[in-house]
């Protein structure tokens, strides 16, 4: 049976799910607010296996692997540069995947975009909600018109209109943590994600996302946003890369350009009650999202889109038991990704010593190393 599908918003999950639904005959409207479809946002991300899983079921993840840096470790520094140790990753999605896919996050949106296109999803781009009815999945838009669905996912990230339109009230609140990233050329012998603890920041690191490119990143306590002027971004990046060895003094070289260093806060939201009222669900940072610590925020977003299209397609009865089966299996496994990468955060604002940081790391790898 055809349904009609609203998706708003046209990020990470929102994308992969249209290219779900529509590759099961369901005709699909997809709306985003950014009129450039956020194509050339953002510096780097890193995809682990559980994601790479969900990236072949969209039909992009051989575009991922020959675009992106594929890997299966890690190493840790001291701020000297000194190797400290090498560690191999959890191949998440299975033996057949890498463990670790570094990628320019451009790219990815780009293939994600371009399935799609591709897939014969109406696309709609400038366009927002402006209410919603979740009991009839009526919805009208910013450019006057209107529609009526079976099904409304908002998909429209950390800060979801769609969350406030439907009465969810729960909101991000910041950790206390930041992050500066910027994109790089790949440093010398750069093969794995290094990551040094400790230094001017908690932690800096860098990731290859291909032959030529990395992405960089610091994170520190957080600061006011209004006291940092964004045209000196490079030179407060630079500023804090000074105290760093290994590939550090390579990356300083490139950090010249303040429109392509990116600052933000680490925040976290996770909804604790329903995912959804009515007709509308919601996917992704919409309902969940966490500091990047553990690196699974793209990855919990893909499978919530992968778990909800294969309720979707699989179910003939859209109701509020089968979205409530939806929230209920995500649910648990978020909420363990979310705290762990919070409490990962607190230890190194804490200086606690004594976190047991290989317990905690051993207790996530085995849950996410079970299918969604």
């Amino acid at each position: 049976m055809t349904r009609t599908v609203l998706v708003v918003g046209g990020g990470t999950a929102g994308n992969a799910l249209t290219v779900l639904l529509r590759r099961a005959g369901h005709a699909v409207d997809l709306v985003e607010a950014e009129p450039s479809w956020n194509a050339t946002a953002g510096s780097g991300i890193t995809l682990q296996g559980n994601a790479l899983r969900v990236l072949r079921e969209v039909g992009v993840l051989d575009a991922v692997l020959r675009e992106g840096f594929p890997f299966d470790g890690m190493s840790l520094l001291a701020p000297t540069g000194e190797v400290l140790t090498a560690q191999p990753g959890a191949r998440l999605g299975g033996d057949d995947l890498p463990a670790t896919t570094g990628m320019r996050r451009p790219q990815l949106q780009q293939l994600l975009i371009d399935a799609v296109r591709a897939s014969g999803a109406s696309v709609r781009l400038g366009v927002t909600v402006t209410a919603l009815d979740s009991d009839s999945g009526d919805a009208a838009f910013s450019d006057g018109t209107t529609g009526r669905y079976d099904l409304v996912v908002g998909a429209d990230g950390l800060n979801s209109a769609t969350r406030r339109l439907i009465g969810i009230t729960d909101v991000p609140a910041p950790t206390g943590m930041a992050i500066w990233r910027a994109p790089v050329p790949r440093p010398k012998g750069l093969e794995h994600t290094q990551m040094i603890y400790g230094g001017p920041c908690f932690i800096a690191g860098c990731c290859p996302t291909g032959p030529e490119t990395a992405y960089a990143y610091l994170v520190e306590r957080n600061r006011d946003r209004g006291d940092i002027d964004p045209s000196t971004y490079a030179d407060e990046m630079l500023r804090l890369a000074r105290g760093y060895g290994g590939p550090w003094p390579e990356i300083r070289g490139a950090l010249t350009d303040p429109a392509v260093v990116n600052y933000t806060w680490f925040d976290r939201l996770l909804v604790e009650g329903p995912w959804h009222r009515g007709r509308v669900v919601l996917v992704g940072d919409a309902a969940h999202a966490c500091p990047p610590t553990l690196a699974q925020g793209a990855a919990m977003s893909l499978e919530d889109a992968s778990v909800l299209a294969e309720l979707l397609t699989t179910h003939d009865t859209w109701d509020d038991a089968l979205l409530t089966t939806y929230r209920d299996r995500r649910y648990p496994r978020v909420r363990v990704v979310v705290d762990a990468s919070v409490q990962l955060g607190q230890w190194l604002l804490d200086d606690a010593r004594d976190a047991d940081v290989p317990g905690l790391m051993g207790r996530v790898m085995a849950t996410l190393g079970q299918r969604p």
